[in-house]
């Protein structure tokens, strides 16, 4: 991949438990941009790319009534080179403080704020990186502790799509930001930072892109070789898209899954039956997933199988709600082997001190 970094700037930002200050620690200038900044930014775009709960929005029309200087404007003025980079990062983080600053949270880490262009984008990347503790031993062999920067953990980012924001407000959806799970405090300072609200849903969309191929590949009756070669087709085309940041395109995907030689009747599909799909949108990958698969969780209980199996290598009786599973893996087989002989073992053992009891009791 070929990324390119036009600017980057860091901040530590630190807040105690039960405390309303926020501490910032700031760069002394502009972030060289070497090869080692480089990969760590390509790092960070691929695990945000990676990141299924994303939600898309855009900026808010009126701003916060206690922030004078709102993040839309900061930005708009540092790209209009009204503003310097640091000068406008700096504000940001400011106002990062100030957001925070009104939750009873505690957080610690490094805010990124990074300008780049990669695979023909161009983005403005926002995120509050975690710290983590690990251990170490040092060349005198004692055990240090230190802290690291836990991207895999990353919660709080949002991506503005600099062309989108530009070309194509309308849409309400040049804004991208991770959908936090641990609840929505934790998440609505960061919103409320960028001035951001929800637009697009990319769950609902990919529901009704579920149904649509469903009701397509049922309108043209093919068989469940095919139907399953479908599914298989769609989610080979929704994982390859969110790996490259992009969006699904339904022009593009009746290429993936063309019928009798017409590359456009899934598009045509869609259209004449008026679903409320958008011709391209966000999609929710954790929702694209569910075609070709069901599972569930449940009671210390986990299973998951191909729909192509089911009715004949799994089968549901609802009266009774039992699931019967006719050809068991290998691998799992092997475990319950082995669970069936431990039980057998137990099973004798507690006989053999019954036994041993019952003639001691004679005595």
């Amino acid at each position: 991949m070929s990324l390119i970094i036009t600017n980057i700037d860091l901040h530590y930002l630190t807040k105690a438990e039960n405390s309303s200050e926020v501490k910032i620690t700031s760069s002394k200038g502009l972030i060289e941009i070497n090869e080692k900044i480089t990969n760590f930014i390509e790092s960070l775009h691929n695990t945000y790319n990676s990141k299924g709960s994303k939600a898309y929005g855009a900026f808010k029309d009126e701003p916060s009534e206690d922030v004078s200087q709102p993040f839309k404007k900061l930005m708009q003025d540092y790209l209009d080179d009204q503003e310097q980079f640091i000068p406008f990062s700096n504000q940001a983080c400011i106002r990062l403080k100030q957001e925070l600053e009104k939750y009873d949270l505690a957080e610690t880490g490094y805010l990124v704020t990074c300008h780049y262009e990669m695979l023909g984008g161009r983005y403005l990347f926002v995120c509050l990186l975690p710290v983590t503790e690990h251990y170490y031993v040092d060349g005198e062999l004692n055990i240090a502790a230190d802290q690291h920067i836990d991207s895999s953990k990353m919660q709080l980012a949002a991506r503005i799509d600099l062309f989108d924001y530009a070309d194509s407000p309308e849409k309400a959806r040049y804004i991208s930001f991770i959908k936090g799970r641990a609840g929505r405090k934790v998440s609505d300072f960061f919103l409320d930072f960028l001035g951001c609200e929800e637009g697009v849903n990319p769950k609902q969309q990919s529901q009704v892109l579920v149904q649509a191929v469903e009701d397509f590949v049922n309108v043209n009756q093919l068989n469940p070789e095919e139907k399953q070669k479908t599914r298989k087709e769609l989610l080979s085309y929704c994982k390859e898209q969110q790996q490259t940041g992009k969006e699904v395109d339904l022009q593009e995907l009746s290429q993936v899954i063309p019928h009798e030689d017409n590359g456009e009747e899934f598009f045509n599909f869609c259209k004449e039956n008026e679903y409320e799909i958008e011709n391209s949108f966000p999609h929710d990958q954790a929702v694209i997933n569910k075609v070709t698969k069901y599972s569930g969780v449940g009671a210390g209980i986990s299973v998951s199988f191909e729909r192509s199996h089911f009715g004949t290598d799994v089968t549901y009786n609802p009266l009774k709600g039992s699931l019967t599973i006719h050809k068991v893996p290998p691998n799992l087989k092997e475990q319950l082997m082995k669970l069936l002989a431990a039980a057998e073992d137990e099973k004798l053992k507690q006989e053999a001190n019954q036994n041993q009891q019952e003639t001691s009791n004679q005595f």
